[in-house]
């Protein structure tokens, strides 16, 4: 699993009233500790939920999903990321459950590096869980430069102009990349959670009704936000 997708967790302003909303939406329930909100599907961890820290406050930055990159050292993953023009906001070698940093990618778009075991929630395609990733960046060649120097990442391109990420390493697709100017993704540079539903029309009533909207339609797969500026894709399972 080294350079692939493993987790993802919610910074949110008000992360005990947010739950709620995904809650309703995946039927998840929670477990705190330590102002960490762990979501379950059944047994099985699923993301976090934890309050926006005072110094991204502070910046007025968005409610935002986070996705997490496992990876081998993270001591030596930061000092290549800053070696490729990354910007590294924190980093935290004493964490009980693994090491960690939040890196920023070359044009800006946050992720979070993780060396450690305990920390493995997403699956392929099973309901109410992360299944996918996407980078939504303003310049694509840039931005797959840097990830496959940082991780060995390799690249198909599709016919719509974006790129199938997979794991030189293990032969797993893990993610994908799409350009997009910045009236249609806004002005920030970022990767966007998807998670799978077994209802999809089911699922969208219940956003609309906990006061959450969809922002775009892609047929099997939708774009939506929480109501609290936090967006994420749900797609049939």
């Amino acid at each position: 699993m080294r350079n692939e997708f493993i987790w993802a967790d919610l910074s949110s302003y008000q992360p005990q009233k947010i739950k709620h909303f995904y809650e309703a939406i995946f039927d998840w329930k929670y477990y705190e500790s330590y102002n960490y909100l762990t979501a379950y599907k059944g047994n099985k961890e699923v993301v976090g939920l934890y309050e926006t820290p005072p110094k991204f406050q502070v910046m007025k930055m968005p409610s935002f999903w986070m996705s997490y990159i496992q990876v081998s050292d993270v001591q030596e993953t930061v000092k290549k990321a800053r070696e490729l023009g990354g910007i590294i906001e924190l980093t935290d070698l004493e964490n009980p459950i693994g090491g960690m940093a939040l890196i920023r990618d070359a044009l800006g778009a946050g992720f979070t590096v993780y060396e450690g075991n305990y920390l493995r929630a997403r699956t392929k395609s099973e309901p109410s869980t992360l299944i996918d990733n996407e980078l939504q960046v303003s310049d694509l060649q840039k931005a797959a430069k840097f990830y496959e120097q940082l991780f060995d990442w390799s690249y198909r391109w599709n016919d719509n102009a974006s790129l199938d990420v997979h794991c030189r390493a293990s032969g797993n697709y893990i993610a994908k990349m799409n350009e997009l100017n910045n009236f249609v993704k806004g002005k920030y540079e970022y990767w966007v959670c998807t998670f799978g539903v077994s209802d999809l029309k089911a699922s969208i009533s219940k956003i609309r009704e906990r006061g959450g909207r969809i922002m775009f339609d892609e047929g099997n797969r939708f774009l939506c936000s929480d109501g609290s500026e936090a967006f994420f894709y749900i797609q049939q399972v």
